[in-house]
């Protein structure tokens, strides 16, 4: 390991050991920058501002662009056992010590006075052990850091994991008091076993009292009747067909078939069972090599009606009830006796049937004009992953991903055209299309920072300053709509406001933050201004996140990945059916797979029929 200490006598030194410090990354041949905490990220944006940046494409200039901060790597996925996350306790934790532990903070810039005023050579030596000890703490952090990646990766694998640390993924979750009972001792076990609630009511109570007896029975011939079958209240002989449905050819005819549909009959104001005995003939097209005869009222591969699963469907992913919750009353109050494993088999054969409505909506939103950006986080037994929400004025999709990184939107977006509003995540900045950030968003960070320094008139004046700015282009919105004609007026206001923004002398860190962000995101902040139709907020988005929120109480984080996906599917279609103000329920009733449609044609069901009019005579 080679150590290097610049230092700067003056301000006009600053330039001089800057481009020392460029000299020396010149000789690694892949540099990468490693540091702890925010203030080295800030420093390298002053000094490139200040007196250059490296040649762009060189290899200095890559590992400016990405640095690497172990703090941001440890929040929220390492927890040592310290008070903060602090680089003094954790470097001190791992068994690091500073040889001048009382330069901290303010007292280092105290030091540093005491040189300027003596030129003491001994405060210039300590401040340079001092800053060394902090490269070599970060060092210890990172050392450590890459240690527990190895030791996941091994218990990944199978090997042993490392003593000093435990993962969240190979934890417990905790039991309630009556939970699983493991001992050494067989007999404890045996006995656990004799002590549960089920084990005591149908072997211990049964034997002992009459009237569980008598329960016991009850409950014994209510699942026999429950099994019965019930009466049928319609039969129906489907006609014989002589060609096929789907090409037309001559149809071969097979056997007869009699089956029973267990469907529900949606009344106006009442449900109710209603079961329907099929008399129809199965067929062989030996010209597309396909089956049917099966009557469209089953659906797929099971005796159910589509009622049946339409009405449980719009109960798990429109009123977001857990399924096990819908499967009891169904069972209580009509009969079906229909097993646990079996609504969820109908879920996943559901996915499967609506997976065409749900591309179709995904091929709409990116070949559209606009597009709402969204995203959440989902648990997924354990661990995160993420959602991604893609939404239209009338449609909306959900993608499940497994990190929150940009590849997603670049696969799906890389041939859009239209306008993309998003918040201010970074892997949105990487789309090459037309954008316009979420200003509510904007708003409410810039709320913040004033909050949080009420003493900063440079901030202060600034927010000021936008907030006069939009108030005006919403005041614009509200009287005449999301129209380009009325809006580009405020464009010669924009460009005023960006122009005072730049002769602005920011020496405050928050003021100089909130200048770098607009300046940064000057391009994407007023788009709305020039195009029709697009909003100034990222609402539509948001809203349909809520909806996948209100969803994921639900599951709770115990769903697999491949069962958040078919949620996703249904919950797709769902969102699209409110968007577009049409029923959820009465879609899936209809067995239609396009939601543009089945809107169309109930528009042209409600449009009254014209009527003649007789003219009066006086």
């Amino acid at each position: 390991a080679v150590q290097h200490s610049l230092w700067a006598d003056t301000v006009a030194d600053e330039g001089k050991i800057w481009w020392e410090f460029l000299a020396i990354l010149e000789t690694v041949e892949k540099p990468v920058l490693i540091h702890y905490g925010s203030y080295e990220t800030t420093f390298l944006e002053q000094m490139q501002h200040r007196y250059g940046s490296p040649p762009e494409g060189s290899s200095v200039a890559k590992g400016f662009q990405s640095p690497m901060n172990i703090l941001t790597a440890i929040l929220g996925q390492v927890y040592f056992p310290t008070y903060s996350n602090g680089i003094k306790d954790i470097a001190s934790w791992l068994g690091f010590a500073w040889n001048e532990p009382s330069l901290i903070g303010a007292n280092s810039i105290a030091c540093r006075s005491d040189w300027q005023r003596s030129e003491d050579s001994s405060s210039k030596l300590r401040l340079v052990a001092y800053n060394a000890s902090d490269c070599q703490a970060a060092e210890i952090v990172a050392t450590a850091f890459t240690r527990l990646r190895a030791s996941e990766l091994n218990s990944e694998s199978g090997a042993d994991q490392s003593p000093v640390a435990v993962f969240v993924a190979s934890l417990k979750r905790p039991h309630r008091r009556f939970g699983p009972f493991v001992s050494t001792v067989q007999a404890f076990e045996q006995i656990n076993q004799a002590a549960w609630w089920n084990y005591q009511r149908d072997r211990i109570y049964v034997k002992s009292n009459v009237r569980a007896k008598s329960t016991s029975r009850r409950s014994e011939y209510a699942r026999i009747a429950l099994h019965n079958r019930y009466p049928v209240n319609k039969v129906i002989a489907c006609p014989d067909r002589s060609c096929c449905p789907f090409c037309g050819a001559e149809c071969l005819p097979r056997s007869r078939c009699t089956r029973t549909l267990h469907d529900l009959c949606l009344g106006r104001s009442s449900i109710k069972r209603w079961i329907v005995e099929y008399r129809f003939r199965n067929y062989w097209c030996p010209k597309c090599q396909r089956r049917f005869g099966v009557p469209d009222a089953f659906w797929p591969q099971s005796k159910y009606g589509r009622n049946l699963v339409a009405y449980l469907l719009y109960e798990a992913i429109d009123l977001c009830i857990p399924i096990l919750s819908v499967a009891k009353p169904l069972n209580r109050f009509f009969g079906f006796a229909v097993p646990q494993r079996t609504f969820y088999a109908l879920r996943d054969s559901a996915a499967e049937q609506y997976r065409i409505t749900y591309e179709r909506i995904i091929g709409n939103l990116v070949t559209g004009k606009l597009l709402h950006i969204d995203e959440t986080q989902v648990s997924i037994e354990g661990k995160a992953a993420y959602v991604w929400v893609f939404a239209s004025l009338h449609e909306v999709a959900y993608v499940y991903s497994d990190t929150r990184e940009g590849d997603l939107l670049h696969n799906m977006l890389k041939e859009f055209k239209g306008v993309v509003v998003s918040d201010f995540y970074g892997a949105y900045d990487s789309l090459t299309c037309t954008q316009q950030k979420c200003l509510v968003h904007l708003m409410r960070d810039l709320n913040d920072s004033v909050l949080s320094h009420p003493y900063d008139e440079r901030l202060k004046e600034i927010v000021t300053d936008f907030g006069n700015l939009l108030k005006a282009i919403v005041e614009t919105v509200d009287r005449w709509g999301l129209k380009a004609k009325f809006l580009r007026k405020h464009c010669r206001s924009v460009g005023g406001f960006f122009k005072r923004l730049s002769k602005s002398d920011c020496q405050t860190e928050a003021s100089l933050k909130c200048k770098q962000r607009f300046e940064k995101n000057h391009g994407k902040l007023f788009t709305f201004l020039s195009h029709d139709g697009v909003p100034w907020n990222n609402n539509n988005a948001e809203h349909a996140v809520r909806g996948f929120a209100r969803l994921r109480e639900i599951l709770g984080g115990k769903c697999t990945a491949n069962a958040v996906q078919k949620y996703l599917v249904l919950l797709s279609v769902c969102q699209t059916c409110k968007y577009m103000g049409v029923d959820f329920l009465d879609f899936l009733r209809s067995g239609e797979k396009d939601i543009h449609a089945f809107a169309e044609s109930r528009r042209r069901r409600r449009k009254p029929s014209p009527t003649s009019v007789t003219p009066v005579q006086p």
